[in-house]
């Protein structure tokens, strides 16, 4: 993607005021910083024949004031503050067609572990961002690897709390694949079967029936993945949401793909050097990614409560 002062993006909402871009800045000291103790949220603005719109923005708002909770953070703003404040950052900077970051996090007062009396701050940042993992792998899909890192079990950290800190491991695990000439990498949970993506839920499909790890195997329970499993029961597939999933599993698929606000929907064509299916992108893949990107660019009528419409007006 480009870089942020390639883009034409100039304000932040931070703490209930629009700051420039540049001045959006924290203490060296602030505790998030130091210890990970944020929570955030990705989602997207799409351009849909209806006009731009935030996609289950309402399920990210609620996900981002229940990912507090483990932390005991409050945010200091409604949820109705946030809407409005992210519609007026798409609107003043004519993103018809973006990506949405809200974080919240404690900030700079004391600099024990325990965020005491620290404040939490809040800020939401919009901008251009195309397909995470490149247009190509739309298409033709990406080779994966499996991360000698293991994602941490629910017993240990939050798991369906969106935590800032946690992607600590996601990024060990994707740099290792990276480093190792893979985009993306597969993380296994702590007994060893598999979890998801450094920032992807993922799917497998065997004999026209699809497959996901269960909320049990340290997993963040995806917005997209509740999106895709919707789509795919819709069309008459056999859904299984709660199932473990072994490493070797992986290599006898006859298709796999990863979902999520960034990665929308993704095939795997190969993992560790081994050929998933026939190595494109499968059928039941095909349809389902046809189907989510018909729906989120508004080509069809359906689930129309999943939009949050912004007024560019």
């Amino acid at each position: 993607m480009a870089g942020f002062d390639e883009m034409d993006v100039d304000t932040i909402w931070m703490d209930g005021e629009y700051v420039d871009w540049d001045d959006a800045q924290i203490h060296v000291l602030t505790h998030g910083l130091h210890y990970g103790s944020g929570v955030f949220e990705g989602a997207r603005c799409y351009d849909t024949e209806n006009g731009p719109a935030l996609f289950r923005w309402e399920e990210h708002v609620d996900r981002l004031y229940e990912s507090c909770k483990p932390y005991d953070m409050e945010i200091d703003h409604e949820p109705e503050e946030i809407t409005e404040a992210t519609k007026t950052l798409i609107r003043e900077q004519d993103l018809r067609s973006c990506y949405v970051r809200p974080i919240a996090f404690y900030g700079y007062k004391s600099l024990g572990v325990s965020p005491g009396d620290c404040p939490t701050r809040t800020a939401i940042a919009c901008w251009p961002w195309g397909t995470y993992l490149g247009e190509d792998a739309l298409e033709n899909g990406i080779e994966v690897m499996v991360s000698s890192w293991r994602k941490h079990a629910s017993s240990q950290i939050p798991t369906n709390a969106k935590t800032t800190g946690l992607y600590v491991n996601s990024m060990l695990a994707g740099e290792e694949a990276r480093r190792n000439g893979y985009p993306e990498a597969i993380v296994l949970n702590k007994e060893g079967n598999v979890a998801e993506g450094p920032g992807e839920n993922l799917f497998m499909v065997n004999d026209g029936e699809i497959y996901t790890p269960g909320l049990s195997e340290s997993i963040l329970d995806g917005i997209t993945r509740d999106t895709v499993i919707t789509l795919a029961e819709e069309r008459g597939y056999e859904v299984h949401d709660n199932v473990s999933v072994s490493r070797g599993e992986l290599n006898t698929a006859d298709e796999l793909f990863f979902t999520g606000s960034a990665a929308e929907v993704t095939p795997i064509r190969k993992v560790d050097n081994v050929t998933i299916g026939n190595g494109t992108r499968g059928p039941v893949t095909e349809e389902l990614q046809q189907a989510y990107f018909d729906l989120v660019e508004g080509r069809t009528d359906d689930h129309e409560e999943w939009f949050t419409y912004v007024d560019m007006d």
